[in-house]
């Protein structure tokens, strides 16, 4: 992957309502994800490439991220600019009842880096997706999180173990799981040698 081939960054769910870590299991793992994710959005404004906000719009009045409630909202942190497209879903894929394949189809895009919340949920099954329909697929590891959960024998597992076998999980089967600083290298790195 390089510059040139314009690889698009695909933020999923970076939003206000999961800072209630209790709703969704607690003890969220990895608290720089957030700060990772700005790293590279700059990164991607630099170099002029393409972006996709994808934002979860709950069905479940309960949920944060109902649509009406304010939890709903893109953190600021990774806040769109107005160029920016933001695709809204209902469910875990960010490709189900959405446009999103089919702009990047449209872009001639083939690279997509991916990254957000949770690990084991939309991002997991939005980069599955993304590997099955033929893209060239990225997670970045340092820029994605979740939560505690428990299993069906009523077993906890942590957030790190749930995050770490989702990432075992992707690697080299629907994806390349890298770390923010790699990304940024193996682009950079790239572009200054004409590769």
């Amino acid at each position: 992957m390089t510059i040139q081939d314009k690889p698009a960054l695909i933020l999923i769910d970076v939003q206000k309502g999961l800072d209630n870590h209790s709703y969704y299991g607690g003890n969220r793992n990895n608290p720089n994800a957030e700060e990772n994710m700005k790293k590279l959005l700059k990164f991607w404004r630099q170099h002029g490439l393409p972006i996709f906000h994808i934002k979860h719009n709950s069905t479940n009045p309960e949920s944060p991220l109902y649509k009406i409630k304010a939890g709903n909202e893109i953190k600021e942190i990774v806040s769109p600019l107005e160029s920016e497209p933001v695709i809204e879903k209902n469910v875990n894929s960010a490709f189900i009842g959405t446009d999103l394949r089919r702009r990047l189809e449209n872009d001639a895009i083939k690279h997509v880096v991916m990254m957000g919340l949770t690990t084991d949920h939309c991002v997991s099954t939005s980069v599955r997706m993304a590997g099955n329909f033929g893209f060239n697929t990225f997670l970045v590891s340092d820029a994605t999180a979740t939560f505690d959960k428990v299993g069906v024998d009523g077993k906890k597992y942590s957030a790190e173990v749930m995050h770490e076998t989702a990432l075992a999980s992707l690697n080299n089967e629907f994806a390349t799981v890298l770390k923010t600083v790699e990304v940024m290298k193996m682009l950079d790195v790239n572009q200054k040698f004409g590769y």
